[in-house]
């Protein structure tokens, strides 16, 4: 899988700068623009998997240019996280409502805007793959098949009982063998199942997961600092 590439419509040139920087860093290809209308030019030329855009424009303004984005009909698409100064309730609410993703207020911590930036783009990559996969389809790997329709799991044709949460974070594991996943994106997953999910809830999870999955358990790895994996 390649890099995303991010276009960051922003005319505050250091703001732009320090985006840009953060989003390198963190392993993203970068586009900037300075204006609504530079934006709209560059995606009509390029392909962008998300966009970072600030309300307050010259010209045409964030909301403006959201909404233009929004009729295109030509091309797939990208997320929109509204980057700006304003946190009013009214402003967030007319944002997403023109089609926004997320919204960001300024002063913002990079690490904060990272996150979002890959929790979106994880979202998006997870319902692409969930059409390349209906929900019928079984996930075959190793000696171990997992039925997402049954909520089913099969190893060496033994079934496996597991939890809701078990369940929900082998699925995820298995959907992207060698992929790495935060605990805070397995949270992500499977908050709804319990009321209080925390890291060390997770990692407990993980090691009745492995328990119950026998040798096949050996295949879930920790990535020190990161989180787990699932071996290819």
């Amino acid at each position: 899988m390649g890099k995303a590439s991010i276009l960051v419509v922003e005319d505050d040139a250091d703001i732009q700068q320090l985006v840009s920087y953060n989003l390198i860093k963190s392993g993203f290809n970068v586009t900037c623009a300075d204006s609504g209308e530079d934006a709209l030019q560059i995606l009509d030329r390029e392909k962008i998997d998300l966009i970072l855009l600030d309300l307050m424009l010259p010209g045409k303004d964030g909301m403006e240019v959201c909404s233009i984005i929004r009729a295109k009909t030509d091309f797939i698409q990208p997320p929109i996280i509204m980057l700006t100064a304003k946190s009013e309730e009214d402003d967030i609410v007319t944002g997403l409502s023109c089609g926004a993703d997320d919204y960001v207020t300024k002063p913002f911590s990079p690490r904060v805007l990272i996150a979002r930036v890959q929790a979106i783009l994880r979202r998006k990559q997870e319902k692409i793959t969930k059409k390349q996969r209906p929900d019928n389809e079984s996930i075959h790997i190793h000696s171990m098949v997992i039925h997402p329709g049954r909520h089913e799991v099969l190893v060496d044709g033994k079934q496996i009982h597991l939890t809701a949460t078990e369940f929900t974070i082998l699925e995820q594991l298995a959907g992207r063998p060698g992929w790495v996943y935060s605990r805070q994106q397995i949270i992500d997953k499977i908050r709804g199942y319990d009321y209080l999910i925390t890291s060390r809830a997770i990692d407990v999870q993980i090691f009745g997961l492995r328990k119950k999955l026998g040798t096949m358990g050996s295949y879930i790895e920790t990535v020190r600092g990161i989180g787990y994996r699932l071996k290819e």
